[in-house]
């Protein structure tokens, strides 16, 4: 399992939404560069960064300052926010992205999303389909930005996207994101074993080194952390010792 940082950007700064709500935003630094470079020399093998904003309106905002941090760091950093077209993802590639992270449009047109995986290759593009997850373990797909619903659950868009193509995939609870109570160890262990030959990311909820070494034993792919290293938990020399 691999440990994916994560620095989500709005208007130029690191922050931390809780729960994917915009009215309940943490800043941490205005220097996300620095706060890159610091994870890069600390052993982090690979940053997902978030372009907020863009996320919600489908046109990149931080785009200047992501590029700066394809320029500065030396990681392979995978992005996501409001890529919503080839054209958009071709520029991100171009741009110096290892790889896209498609959300809004991996829901709505899952054939425009194969047509990226023929074009850039499944190792280059990321479905993300995010949930609100019901209390009996049922789940709705969130788009734009999570303020909206994509109509399917997530085990309904998986499917989808496996049928075109798609190997690589994240999934975030965002009951849990951005709140350090724990990941949503049954939806992952799920996803798992209904699709065994998918490259699953999980997202949101992991506060704890227990919380990595149980999706470890799950056998998620990767595990993408935010608030419990910028809050300092514990550190990315702790966490790759899990």
């Amino acid at each position: 399992m691999q440990l994916i940082p994560a620095i989500d950007l709005l208007n130029g700064a690191v922050v931390r939404l809780l729960k994917g709500d915009f009215e309940k935003v943490t800043r941490y630094t205005d220097d996300p560069v620095a706060l890159a470079r610091d994870w890069a020399l600390a052993g982090a093998k690979r940053l997902h960064v978030v372009d907020l904003e863009g996320s919600r309106t489908g046109e990149p905002r931080e785009a200047e300052l992501v590029a700066d941090l394809f320029a500065r760091t030396r990681l392979p950093i995978q992005v996501a926010g409001g890529i919503r077209s080839a054209e958009a993802a071709k520029r991100w590639l171009d741009a110096g992205a290892d790889a896209v992270v498609i959300g809004s449009l991996a829901v709505k047109d899952p054939d425009a999303v194969g047509k990226m995986v023929s074009a850039f290759g499944a190792d280059r593009v990321v479905a993300a389909v995010d949930a609100r997850v019901a209390l009996d373990g049922s789940t709705r797909v969130a788009v734009s930005g999570w303020t909206e619903d994509g109509g399917v659950s997530v085990e309904q868009a998986l499917a989808a996207l496996c049928d075109r193509g798609v190997r690589r995939a994240l999934c975030t609870d965002i009951g849990r994101d951005g709140t350090k109570d724990g990941p949503n160890d049954a939806l992952y262990r799920r996803l798992r074993e209904r699709f065994p030959d998918l490259e699953i990311q999980a997202s949101g909820g992991v506060g704890s080194l227990e919380n990595l070494a149980r999706l470890k034993t799950v056998g998620v792919a990767g595990a993408i952390v935010g608030r419990a290293l910028l809050d300092g938990v514990f550190s990315i020399d702790e966490a790759l010792g899990v």
